[in-house]
């Protein structure tokens, strides 16, 4: 926790002011500064200017020559780039830092957050897996983030290729959590625009990186501790046996989250991972209601204050892929080579919106429909 990481006499001030958030960020920001150093700086120095101040002498006495701290227009570059995208920052011991995320060992000291907020004040669950999905493990997760959302979970993934953007795609409905490896403003894979785009508007991204960063191999393996500090539990859907959702478990399993596994066949190498985990000892998981039995028995036994209640949120009635089909015909019948605005499909449909733009981003992801700036849309030919 950070509060082991900050045990001293100082008490930790969270940032008050535009200048406190500013020197947080620059201290975050300044060369071989992680989470661990972030936080003894502060616990020496009471506050992130002081710590700055002293930054350049600590790093001489380590060895290093010739360091300066990140510098004040950098770090106003950034924010002022978030402000333009309507991304916000959120430092730890605010009121709206995420609360899951506090008793973890390694805490972001600062997360930037674009969509809405209140999602993180929602229990969550995170579903992982392969981005080599099969169309079982596809579908497996679907209903898994489905019968969550109508459960009042909301969904974490980390919208990759695969397991991720299955999950998200059937949470939109019901509420999303992205945790992205790069900038909150970088999508990647880049063919999840479409996708990142609906999330924005009705469930929420967050990132930890700087603002504008490509995400680097490096990035995801610490982007897997947000997912699972923020969740309740962590269930894999479709894993080999090194990817990075077996390192999502085993961050789970030390911040003391649930681990639960969708078993596969035994020959196919995107199972090998998740029956080894049930062999270990992970929950094996069938449906969601596995899932919530899980974390049940798990509040009963450690005596934890019981479930939030579920999100209070109009449930819209379950489609069946008939259903579904039908209404990617209509879609696709009302758009043509001409661009038409998004709004006006929608109005021609008579349906509610909610409704509808899962499925609108569905086609987009499938090559079938075009997504043109100003909010239009097209066939594609």
């Amino acid at each position: 926790m950070a509060e082991d990481l900050f045990s001293s006499n100082h008490t930790l001030h969270p940032p008050q002011t535009d200048e406190d958030l500013l020197s947080w960020l620059r201290l975050i920001r300044s060369r071989r500064v992680g989470v661990t150093t972030f936080f003894k700086l502060l616990r020496e120095h009471k506050t992130a200017d002081d710590a700055l101040v002293a930054l350049p002498e600590v790093a001489r006495s380590a060895g290093v020559k010739d360091y300066e701290v990140c510098p004040e227009n950098v770090a106003i570059a950034e924010m002022s780039l978030a402000q333009k995208l309507g991304v916000r920052m959120i430092c730890y011991g605010t009121p709206d830092y995420p609360a899951a995320l506090m008793d973890i060992t390694d805490v972001p000291p600062i997360v930037w957050v674009r969509g809405d907020t209140t999602l993180l004040s929602s229990p969550m669950i995170a579903l992982v897996g392969a981005r080599n999905a099969s169309s079982l493990g596809t579908r497996m997760a679907r209903k898994l983030a489905e019968e969550l959302g109508e459960a009042g979970f909301v969904v974490v993934s980390g919208l990759a290729r695969g397991i991720d953007t299955a999950s998200h795609l059937a949470a939109l409905p019901s509420g999303t959590v992205a945790v992205f490896g790069g900038g909150v403003d970088v999508i990647y894979p880049q063919e999840n625009a479409a996708l990142a785009d609906e999330i924005f508007k009705t469930g929420l991204c967050l990132s930890e990186q700087p603002m504008g960063m490509r995400p680097q191999a490096r990035h995801f393996p610490t982007r897997n501790r947000i997912i699972s500090g923020l969740s309740h539990a962590v269930v894999v859907v479709e894993a080999a046996l090194k990817s990075g959702s077996l390192i999502t478990a085993r961050n789970a399993l030390d911040q003391g989250r649930e681990v639960l596994a969708v078993p596969g066949h035994p020959i196919d190498a995107r199972a090998s991972g998740c029956n080894a985990l049930i062999r270990e000892g992970a929950t094996l998981v069938r449906s969601a209601e596995d899932v919530i039995e899980a974390i049940s028995q798990s509040h009963t036994v450690n005596n934890q204050p019981p479930e939030p209640q579920p999100v209070a949120k109009k449930k819209l009635p379950k489609r069946s892929l008939r259903e579904i089909s039908k209404l990617h015909t209509e879609i696709l019948s009302r758009l043509g080579p001409s661009p038409i605005a998004e709004d006006q499909l929608i109005r021609d449909l008579a349906l509610p919106a909610k409704a509808i733009n899962p499925e609108i981003t569905t086609l987009e992801l499938e090559g079938r429909i075009e997504r043109r700036a100003g909010g239009l849309l097209s066939i594609v030919r």
